[in-house]
């Protein structure tokens, strides 16, 4: 436990983290890769250039500091970064590191401001909180190896098939290579991916939704390949799989994680909003759905540019012929004239709330959510203005997380 006055004074630091925390995280992955190169192995270089890493930790740094007197508050941030760091490989002998990394980026940043008492202070806090997460971690681990099917960090896997679904998603089917079982996952739930790219000097992890219901012989991760544009570089793993990794390849996987999972004891209806490839956790707990509570009420909605870039639909379709049950809304910001002369979708332009309105029953029901952050952002305004609770919208970032509203609280980093 923390005392009184070490409380005080990390509550003191809130206005200036408050201002210089993205500055302080910077520097701090500036000091750690240069002193320790080795973990470039671990995190994403993508999200490190574009800046979305050093944000999504000064806002995890911030909160921390917020809710120093409470730190329960922050438990379920602790465990969503817990999973991906299980997923990640990351260790109790990294903690250490990390913690003289951040202390000596904020002495360097903060000046002045960053005095003994108050290094001292931070020093402390972050020995405890960082014991929350070695602990939390510890059991993420220990329940990953433990469970039937389950293995301790990466496991080969076989691409047994690959099949383009989009012009710009490409589906993966995995299975063991050494003809074990598989655990199952929670849908909704990601693997952390290393593909073998000749060439590199560190390895590449990313995190791929799982894309099917649990129960199959086989994992599918369902990729958008990610091109670059002016304002960002290409992905550099999407466009290696895409292109270079073929049926019959080799993949290494980590067991399953990830919090944004299906609550199967909810007998409510629910509602699945999905934006281009933030489709993949949502096709998950629809299959799982149709699969286990079949006479359950869902309502599918799947915005995307048009109907060259929309996968799975073919699949979706199905389900909704099979189950009653099911009501499915599809969404094209720009169709192509195929698609107005097939009729493929239901809406032009965006969601907004009349419509969805009109094609929800009611707001008392569960709201998942995924996709890029523009979209999550409209989908949680409209949630906000229908009088949906809080409790009852959950989403989930494909990347570092930041926040849905205009001037909220921080949050912290999820997967992708």
């Amino acid at each position: 436990m923390l005392n009184e006055q070490t409380i005080r004074i990390i509550k003191s630091t809130v206005p200036v983290l408050e201002s210089k925390g993205t500055e302080v995280t910077k520097r701090f992955y500036e000091i750690l890769f240069t002193e320790h190169p080795e973990l470039l192995n671990v995190f994403n270089h993508a999200n490190q250039k574009q800046g979305r890493q050093p944000t999504a930790l000064a806002n995890a740094v911030y909160a921390a500091a917020v809710h120093i007197d409470n730190l329960a508050a922050i438990l379920p941030v602790v465990k969503q970064i817990g999973h991906k760091h299980r997923s990640l490989g990351v260790k109790p002998e990294h903690y250490p590191i990390v913690g003289r990394t951040l202390l000596t980026a904020m002495r360097e940043v903060l000046g002045e401001a960053a005095t003994d008492e108050v290094l001292q202070a931070w020093e402390t806090a972050y020995g405890i909180i960082a014991d929350a997460f070695i602990g939390v971690e510890a059991e993420m681990y220990d329940q990953a190896e433990r469970q039937t099917g389950g293995w301790e960090g990466f496991r080969a896997f076989r691409v047994d098939r690959k099949q383009k679904e989009s012009s710009v998603i490409t589906s993966f089917y995995l299975v063991p290579l050494d003809g074990g079982a598989i655990a199952s996952f929670e849908p909704g739930q990601y693997v952390s991916v290393k593909p073998e790219m000749p060439g590199e000097t560190y390895t590449h992890i990313r995190q791929y939704s799982l894309s099917d219901a649990p129960g199959k012989p086989y994992y599918r991760i369902s990729v958008k390949r990610e091109d670059g544009a002016p304002d960002r570089p290409s992905g550099k793993v999407s466009v290696f799989l895409h292109e270079h990794v073929n049926e019959g390849d080799t993949l290494w996987l980590t067991a399953s994680a990830g919090d944004f999972t299906l609550d199967l004891s909810d007998p409510r209806p629910v509602v699945l909003l999905s934006g281009g490839v933030g489709l993949t956790p949502l096709l998950s707990m629809l299959k799982t759905i149709g699969e286990t509570a079949p006479d359950r009420q869902v309502t599918f909605i799947h915005a995307a540019l048009n109907g060259e870039t929309h996968a799975m639909r073919a699949e979706v379709e199905e389900l909704a012929r099979k189950h009653p049950g099911l009501s499915y809304h599809v969404c094209y910001q720009s169709p192509t004239a195929a698609d107005r002369a097939e009729r493929t979708f239901h809406k032009e332009g965006y969601i907004d709330l009349e419509w969805l309105q009109s094609v929800v029953p009611s707001p008392d029901a569960a709201f998942y959510f995924c996709g890029p952050v523009p979209f999550m952002k409209t989908v949680n305004r409209m949630l906000q203005a229908w009088g949906v609770r809080q409790e009852d919208a959950r989403y989930e970032f494909f990347g570092p997380a930041g926040s849905l509203e205009e001037a909220g609280e921080p949050t912290a980093p999820a997967h992708r």
